[in-house]
């Protein structure tokens, strides 16, 4: 039997911070992020699309917190989704608002 990595049934992350990385990541300066998921925030700095949100939700995000969630641009997503550690303080944090069980320790 496998077990599916505990973030394809969360995506609480997706659905809780400000997802702000360079604008070098976006497609139109050369990186991987598509253009139609950026929203600029400065010269420098670009945004996923709906993290700026009250209650924010990325549009790449495909699928329901807590039941089935994947990331609709997981090979070009930016940095800091690549950097977001599960099982993390932030991860524990995020699937907390979303009223789900914490992770015990760092996940692979």
């Amino acid at each position: 039997m496998t077990t599916l990595h505990p973030c394809l049934t969360c995506g609480a992350c997706c659905a809780s911070f400000r997802v702000d990385f360079s604008v070098h990541e976006t497609e139109e300066l050369g990186g991987c992020v598509p253009d139609g998921l950026v929203v600029p925030v400065t010269d420098h700095t670009a945004r996923m699309r709906g993290t700026d949100h009250a209650q924010p939700r990325c549009s790449a995000l495909t699928g329901q917190v807590g039941l089935r969630a994947a990331c609709g641009i997981y090979e070009w997503r930016p940095s800091p989704c690549r950097e977001f550690e599960a099982g993390s303080a932030a991860c524990n944090r995020a699937r907390q608002r979303h009223h789900l069980p914490a992770l015990d320790g760092l996940v692979l």
